[in-house]
């Protein structure tokens, strides 16, 4: 099988590599790593993602689907502090990485956990008043509506999906998952730039 940084366990050789970043006006210091998604920088995605986010009315954990080594989960985490954030990612790698890097920083209330079998290794208590995710678009079409799927089962009533995803990557076919699962009229674009999509959904 080819590595990815969807690999449960990436073979490319460690080669890590620490830098600075600013989120939110909150400055960032993120060690990467070969085998881990954009290790060079924090992706222009997650950067339109994590900028656009606002949090939800009802009260209630945040969940970060495909964490990678933290930038969004632990961005929001830093931002709001008095919610829970779980962050979630099937790279083990990747999940060593966001532990140092919340370590780093001082973000305390966020809970990293690798999984193998997707946001149905959660527990059966866990539910979120806001899911946020860059979805691993070269997993395939069906993971990345799998993803879409879990979350609206674990968002409270009133909870909120937000989504990054280019154009050319399948915002057309995003767009139509969610009116599908949440209904059209709950579903928005909240921003555009470069040919990244934000889409927001709201569950009922």
């Amino acid at each position: 099988m080819s590595d990815h940084y969807y690999s449960h366990s990436p073979n490319a050789k460690s080669e890590e590599r620490t830098w600075r970043y600013t989120l939110r006006g909150h400055q960032f210091s993120f060690t990467t790593d070969r085998g881990v998604f954009s290790k060079g920088e924090v992706d222009f995605g997650s950067r339109l993602l994590i900028e656009t986010f606002q949090a939800p009315e009802i009260d209630g954990s945040i969940l970060d689907v495909g964490c990678g080594y933290g930038p969004i989960g632990l961005a929001l985490a830093k931002e709001y502090r008095d919610r829970s954030v779980v962050m979630l990612d099937v790279n083990e790698r990747a999940c060593t990485l966001a532990k140092k890097n919340a370590t780093a920083n001082g973000v305390t209330n966020c809970d990293i956990r690798c999984y193998e079998n997707g946001v149905n290794e959660l527990r059966d208590s866990d539910t979120f008043a806001s899911v946020v995710t860059n979805p691993p678009i070269r997993a395939g079409k069906e993971t990345v509506h799998e993803i879409y799927e879990d979350a609206y089962e674990r968002l409270l009533p009133g909870g909120e999906l937000w989504v990054v995803i280019q154009k050319k990557q399948g915002a057309p076919s995003t767009k139509k998952k969610l009116e599908d699962l949440f209904g059209e009229e709950s579903v928005e674009v909240k921003a555009k730039d470069k040919g990244y999509f934000i889409f927001f959904a709201r569950k009922n």
